[in-house]
This record gives C-alpha cells, structure tokens and sequence, in this order.
C-alpha cells in the first residue's frame, strides 16, 4: 500500500472532522458516495440483500451496514468495526461569556474527557459543534465551524510564576479560559459570531454544542517521513480506516457494519454512545428486515464478531519505563491487540486467536499491549457495547505518542497496516461455533 497516500487521505478525513457532528456528518457524505441509503430511526425500513444502507442518531453517532447477497435472517451474522468520532475538549457553557477583567472577554468551558490540558495553551483555536436555530415554526440543527482562529489560551509568563518549570497543575475554572477579545468585543458577541456565520439573527441561536478545536493542519514529518501527527489522532485514525476498509472489502456472507460511536471520551452513557441501545436496536431491525424474527436475532448475535477500535499508546522516546516490559508497542511495526485481567479490553484467548489469524493471512503484523500491572490504564468501547449486545469481541488499535494531547502522533505505516487488517475482516466470512471453534471462510 502506499503509506504516504493513506496517511495524507487520513489527515483530509481528520480536517473535514473538527467535532462529532462533524465526523457524522463526513462520514453519511462518504457513504453516500459509496451507494449507500440512509435511513431514519424514526421511519419504516425495506431492506434488501446486496444494498447498503447507514443511520445516524443525535446526528453524532453513525451506523453503517452492508448486507450481503447471500444473507437471509436464518444464516444472518454481522461483522463489526466499532471506532469513536469524539476527542478531548473543551465545551463552551450555556452561558458561554465572561466579561473582565478589564476589557478582556473569555468564553466560559468546562473539559471534555481526560485531555492534556496544558497541550491546548498557547495554540490559535477555534470553535465546532451544532448550533439550534429558529426557523420560523421549526427548530433545525446547523453545522457550526468557521474557518478562521477565534480564541487563544494564553500562559501565564514565567516572570509572574517562577515554578511553572516545575510542574503546572491548571485550574480548568481559571486558567484554561479562551480569550475572545481584547475590548472590541462585549457581552453578547458570542451569539453575534455564531448568527452571522450562519446567516441568521441573534435571536434565532437557541442552543448550541460548541468545543474547542485545534484547527493546526496534520502534516507527515521526519527526515524519512516516518510520523503523521494531527488533531484527533485518538480515534478518527480508527474511525477513517473502519470506514475505508468497508469500503474496500465485499462479503456477500455477512452483514459487514461500520460503528462510529459519540461520547467514549466521557463514558459512553449518553442515548447515542456505546453503552446505549443504538447498535442493537439497528442490527434487530436488520433481522427484522430481513423477514427473521427475535430467535433470528439472539442467533445471529451468537454468531457475531466485533473489532473494537481505539489507538493504543506507543513506547514513549524518554519513557520506556511507562509500558510493560514486553506486552509494548512501538510506531510503524503494525497494529495492536489490547487486553486487559480487569476486562476493560473486550480481547481475550478465543477473540485474539481469531483476529490474529486474519491478520496473519493478510500479512498484517500484530502487537501485543497490556498495561503495567502496577498502574491503572484506560478502557473503551467495546466491553460496554457488549453489556448491551453480547458478542465475541476483540480490542485493537494504532500506536501513538501524547494520547489525548491536542495534537497528536502516530506511525504513517500504521494506518496502512490498519486498512489491510480490517478490509481482511470484512472479507473473511467469520463462522463462530460458541467459544469451542472458528472457521475462517
């Protein structure tokens, strides 16, 4: 594959992607490019084997399925990719404006997820989400996100705070506060900004979910062009290559299905997260759909097979005390298998023999991530997909440095490495016996 392509497809797919709805949004273009049919939750469906098909909820989740030629509700199975479209940010308050001191006007934000707060200091940035908007007898949602540097997080000098050297721990209610203006702007310019960007009144800005977005472009870097870094690494890397290698594969066995979940940065709980009921409510209407009835259902479920996508960290350059002594990753030598004692990684003995062979005969590397056993490492999605959709699963991600920083690096082989992996999986037809064997057609 050429590496320096994908990745440069990648970092286009990232900075068409600055917020959720935006990855949503992105995503359905794409899709549609590709054939497929959206359809509505909250509509009548007619499915039809061979025809592709994606729905959205809150407009920031996406699922997307193929249904292949041959499947009826009776041999129904699916073959999942479930990645995240969110990132660590900021979220601007309903009361979004803080006036002074002096002149200065700062916009009110609380975090998002667990990101590296002092990354976002210093850095031109920007604002992206949905704003509601009155129009007439409607309330409609609007994509928000202006192409221009609007806000700045600015340090405090070191003159004025002399150990900043020896640590910082940040105030997210004082320090982290994005300057809007100077004194040219008053109370109230927020909403000003917002309607004339969308070419509405001010009055007609009902509501809004607007974060904080780091609009410096990726780039492919080094003296041999070895790193891509970007925004959003964690997990649109994951969520581009999912929805590529679907693209690329065809399985007329299996419904093959693309999951780009909202809100795993801050547990998944919300009505489109992982832990929400969308993934099976959509895959119970595609029984439906397919004239099976719920015994087809719980059926096919048994004999599903989801890779849970979400970058993994890299061995740190000047820390490599920070990873296990063995169960490590490093860039550019293929993709990693995550598994965890405590289950926060959905892998285990049946679910990585599985997806390593498929990665052997597609002549993907694999490696091999667990934390330390004397430190807490972090989860994802797939283990609580599962509480509501139980299937075998297995958890897999790209290497990177600085997760969850506001800029990001990663290996340009990895994406690649990725690809191949995945479109492997889609194309396998995966044919689960309980835990007892698989047969890889």
């Amino acid at each position: 594959m050429d590496d320096l392509r994908i990745s440069g497809e990648l970092l286009d797919f990232i900075g068409e992607s600055p917020s959720m709805f935006h990855t949503a949004h992105n995503l359905s273009q794409r899709l549609e490019a590709a054939g497929f049919t959206r359809l509505r939750e909250s509509e009548g469906w007619r499915l039809e084997p061979g025809r592709s098909y994606y729905v959205l909820r809150n407009n920031s989740s996406t699922l997307a399925f193929r249904i292949g030629e041959e499947v009826d509700a009776r041999s129904c199975h699916f073959q999942i990719c479930a990645s995240h479209g969110d990132s660590p940010s900021f979220k601007v308050k309903s009361v979004g404006e803080l006036a002074g001191p002096g002149g200065y006007l700062r916009l009110n934000v609380e975090a998002y997820g667990g990101g590296i707060d002092g990354s976002w200091l210093d850095r031109p940035l920007s604002l992206a989400g949905r704003v509601l908007v009155r129009e007439g007898s409607r309330v409609v949602s609007r994509l928000f996100a202006p192409d221009r540097d609007l806000l700045l997080i600015p340090s405090v000098a070191i003159h004025m705070n002399r150990d900043v050297n020896k640590g910082m721990a940040f105030n997210r209610q004082v320090d982290l506060c994005p300057l809007l203006s100077a004194g040219e702007l008053k109370r109230g310019a927020l909403d000003a900004l917002i309607a004339d960007d969308l070419g509405v009144s001010p009055e007609q800005v009902l509501g809004r979910d607007l974060f904080l977005t780091n609009r410096q472009p990726g780039l492919v870097w080094g003296a041999e062009r070895e790193f891509v870094s970007s925004p959003k690494l964690d997990d649109l890397q994951c969520a581009f290559v999912s929805l590529e290698a679907l693209l690329a594969s065809e399985n007329p066995r299996t419904v093959s299905v693309l999951a780009c979940f909202d809100n795993e940065e801050v547990g998944s709980g919300t009505k489109q997260g992982a832990l929400s009921t969308f993934l099976r409510d959509v895959l119970l209407r595609v029984c439906l759909g397919l004239g099976g009835g719920n015994e087809d259902y719980l059926r096919a479920q048994a004999r599903s097979f989801m890779v849970s996508c979400d970058n993994a960290h890299a061995v740190h350059p000047n820390h490599p005390e920070l990873t296990d002594d063995e169960n490590h990753a490093w860039l550019n030598q293929g993709i990693v298998v995550k598994e965890a004692a405590n289950q926060a990684y959905t892998t285990d003995a049946f679910s990585r023999s599985l997806f390593a062979a498929i990665c052997a005969d597609a002549g993907v590397p694999v490696q091999a991530f667990a934390n330390r056993s004397d430190s807490a490492g972090g989860s994802t999605l797939g283990n609580l997909s599962n509480m509501q959709m139980s299937m075998h699963a297995v958890d897999m991600g790209l290497p990177q440095l600085a997760m969850h920083s506001s800029f990001e690096t990663a290996g340009v082989r990895d994406t690649a490495w990725a690809l191949q992996a995945l479109a492997a999986f889609y194309g396998t037809n995966v044919q689960i016996d309980e835990a007892d064997a698989v047969t890889l057609g």
